[in-house]
């Protein structure tokens, strides 16, 4: 079944920016999946730069994990993340991303740092959740 997969900056604002925070909110209204990669990457943020404490950085991911599927890293999305990232010229991260998305049959991926409307391997659409101008 295609779903919603999530990148990190998406879910960060859940912590950092109430306006974007809301529009979040209204996309893991509907579900989700992330990879432990993402969890990871959110600790990290919000620990470095938002400052959180330990107790607030769990509490964080515990509520996230109640809207979304969480996948592992496999060493076939690890491959699979290097060959997409060297295909689309994407950091290593990003292809993981795509990879774990990929791997879950997601049709969408939410992110701010990959090209809006861009199709990956023809079946994955990343989208910018927060467009400059509305969609049509």
């Amino acid at each position: 079944m295609p779903g919603s997969f999530f990148d990190t900056n998406v879910l960060v604002y859940l912590a950092s920016d109430p306006e974007r925070a809301a529009r979040t909110r209204e996309l893991l209204a509907s579900g989700g999946t992330i990879s432990v990669q993402v969890l990871n990457e959110i600790a990290n943020v919000v620990r470095r730069k938002l400052g959180f404490t330990w107790s607030e950085t769990r509490q964080l991911l515990s509520m996230i994990q109640e809207f979304v599927a969480v996948v592992p890293v496999t060493l076939r999305i690890h491959e699979d993340g290097l060959a997409l990232a060297q295909r689309y010229r994407l950091s290593v991260y990003d292809g993981m991303i795509l990879a774990a998305a990929l791997s879950s049959s997601c049709d969408t991926l939410w992110s701010e740092d990959m090209q809006d409307d861009q199709v990956i391997n023809g079946r994955l659409t990343v989208l910018n959740p927060f467009p400059r101008r509305p969609r049509e």
